[in-house]
């Protein structure tokens, strides 16, 4: 008797403290349709002439994306600018400066992208690119020139849901300009979805 009113008093404890939990909505998943916001920091290594300089990329992007089902389809918007400058020389008639240094880019492009179980989206993405580049020759007389180029950018990278309105990211891309400059970038970014 004792053993039967324990396990019924058990049973009880036990159903009424699982149902509140049985209620709860499940982890949340994402979702990769809407509009979205999100800022970038990474590595960023610009190359061309013979030479590279390493440095960091910082920058925001927004996109929209359209999903349906697993597939996600979705446009990129971004403007970024880089720490990263070499020079060379000593800033004398005899032996001048010259410094390149990579200043803001921009970039418009769309990727696709599939769901991978609730929260990743894996992504491959390209488009149009636009850096520009500050040149300096000092032989005494400093001389500053800011040149744009053109380029295309792919690139590949996963995002992650950490809530149905936020998410983080990981980014590979590399960038082709004129005149034979390249960029490799590889960024981190988190960012949210409206």
């Amino acid at each position: 008797m004792r053993s039967a009113a324990l396990t019924a008093v058990v049973a009880a404890t036990t159903a009424a403290v699982a149902t509140p939990a049985f209620a709860q909505d499940p982890a949340p998943t994402g979702s990769f349709a809407g509009p979205r916001v999100e800022g970038l920091v990474g590595w960023d290594r610009t190359q061309g002439y013979g030479d590279h300089d390493d440095g960091v990329l910082y920058g925001i992007a927004g996109g929209y994306d359209f999903q349906s089902g697993n597939l996600v389809l979705g446009v990129d918007a971004e403007l970024n600018d880089s720490t990263a400058k070499d020079c060379v020389g000593a800033g004398s008639a005899a032996n001048p400066e010259v410094c390149a240094k990579a200043g803001r880019d921009l970039y418009v492009g769309g990727r696709v992208g599939t769901v991978v179980g609730s929260r990743t989206l894996l992504y491959a993405k390209a488009g149009y690119t636009n850096a520009r580049y500050k040149l300096t020759y000092d032989d005494g007389d400093k001389i500053t020139d800011g040149r744009n180029f053109d380029g295309l950018r792919v690139g590949a990278g996963a995002e992650y849901a950490l809530s149905p309105n936020s998410f983080i990211k990981a980014e590979y891309r590399y960038s082709n300009y004129e005149d034979g400059l390249e960029r490799h970038q590889v960024v981190g970014g988190f960012g949210f979805r409206f």
